[in-house]
């Protein structure tokens, strides 16, 4: 029915550009004020509250975008047929009636007006309300915007990709409240998210993107390891360590469940090693952790001067305190990412008995598939560690008891930053935050 709804609305739209023709050849001068009001009344209508073609949007902004998404079809496919029927006119296609140029001229205009009217309705609505178009697709659609055949390929990909986010967005919705009662991601321990290197937890712009409010919507209770984001791993690990004090302290919790990214599971598992932690751990997953570290950062360091290193680590500290690290040291950091690090940490750090250890990794299928900067440190870690997510080597992620390795088909691939929604970003063949809801679910059905 709405599809039937979108076709008149687009017809509308086409009888309101050419109404001085139409009027003219069915000959429906005594009609052609009521006919005009009619057409008139109809676009202003469509323009205020079009109809969409898809399961009514549950919150007010799918339904602004999917509203924009409507108007920016009706408008590809009226222009396109709006074109054609005027070439078609102008080369005497219609030859059973007299149209002279300047009525062509006054059809033109106002085709031009009325799909202008529908095009700026349409695209500022998805502009306004859509969290998937992103910067970049943004700029591109103000680029392209008065470039033949180029805004007609970034018009296409906007519309594909608003109308993917009103669909997943909201089915997301529909599921949530449909489970809502069988609160999954209620662990018996909360947990602990722990996040990686050279980031922070920051109560506006989350490290774990999407992923919290995800799992606090199916009963999740969350909290933050807080630790510096460049430093040592013994001195970020101490950090989650008293953390995890602090939870069970303040809370009045036995245990908490760790989920840690990158560098954020090597500062667990040293947390682990500290007297009188494990015994409120109840479990660690890792995700895309360097386990065996990164041959690449050793070759660097061993390729980089003294004196580039100090002015490198002096930037990046600089930088890094005054997004709130106390002590931060770059070079620290770094140095314990190294294979070589982590090979003598791992003999100096045995998995603690009574913690459930499992680890999950992902891989880029091709390195154009990764946001910068990871399209070009791929190349890199491809050279010394083999198939990565753009910083990790795959052969690095395993450790504990269970290990998940994910990808997609086609080029794309899961990023490092995929599995934490640095991006926020949908793509097919992985809902990131799907994934960690039956990962926590996971947990608690084994009593965890």
């Amino acid at each position: 029915m709405k599809y039937f709804i979108r076709m008149i609305n687009t017809i509308v739209v086409l009888l309101l550009a050419d109404v001085l023709t139409l009027v003219k050849i069915f000959n429906v001068d005594r009609y052609k004020v009521p006919v005009i009001l009619l057409l008139v009344a109809w676009f202003i209508l469509i323009n205020i509250n079009p109809l969409y073609a898809c399961k009514k949007p549950e919150t007010k902004r799918l339904r602004g975008c999917a509203k924009g998404h409507e108007l920016l079809i009706i408008f590809i496919v009226s222009t396109t047929v709006g074109v054609i029927y005027s070439i078609a006119g102008l080369l005497g296609a219609f030859n059973t009636v007299t149209i002279s140029y300047k009525l062509w001229i006054a059809n033109i205009l106002m085709l031009v007006l009325i799909e202008n009217t529908v095009f700026w309705n349409g695209i500022i609505r998805v502009y306004l309300t859509s969290e998937q178009l992103g910067f970049r697709i943004r700029i591109w659609g103000l680029i392209c915007g008065m470039i033949p055949i180029a805004h007609l390929i970034v018009l296409g990909i906007i519309i594909k990709t608003v109308g993917r986010e009103v669909e997943v967005e909201n089915n997301k919705i529909i599921e949530n409240a449909k489970r809502h009662d069988d609160r999954i991601c209620a662990t018996k321990y909360p947990i602990l998210l722990v996040h990686g290197v050279f980031f922070r937890d920051f109560r506006y712009l989350n490290y774990w993107g999407r992923i919290p409010k995800e799992l606090e919507e199916n009963g999740a209770t969350i909290f933050y390891g807080q630790q510096q984001s460049a430093s040592s791993v013994a001195e970020c690990g101490q950090e989650v360590a008293d953390k995890i004090l602090e939870i069970c302290k303040e809370y009045d919790c036995e245990k908490v469940n760790i989920i840690a990214h990158s560098k954020g599971g090597l500062d667990s598992r040293y947390a682990l090693n500290i007297p009188g932690i494990k015994e409120h751990v109840a479990s660690l997953t890792t995700i895309n952790t360097p386990h065996r570290g990164c041959e690449f950062a050793d070759y660097l360091l061993s390729k980089i001067s003294e004196g580039k290193k100090e002015v490198i680590a002096n930037t990046y500290n600089g930088a890094l305190k005054r997004l709130g690290d106390h002590d931060p040291d770059f070079i620290k950091a770094v140095t314990d990412l190294t294979a070589t690090a982590c090979k003598k940490r791992n003999e100096e750090l045995p998995n603690v008995e009574g913690v459930y250890y499992q680890s999950i990794g992902s891989k880029l299928n091709k390195a154009g598939s990764g946001r910068f900067p990871l399209n070009f440190s791929y190349h890199l870690v491809n050279a010394f560690d083999g198939a990565n997510d753009g910083l990790v080597g795959e052969n690095s992620f395993k450790w504990g008891e269970e290990y998940n390795f994910l990808t997609v088909k086609g080029k794309r691939g899961i990023s490092h930053g995929d599995m934490i929604d640095l991006n926020r970003e949908n793509f097919d063949g992985f809902d990131v935050r799907e994934f960690y809801v039956q990962l926590v679910a996971k947990l608690k059905s084994m009593g965890f």
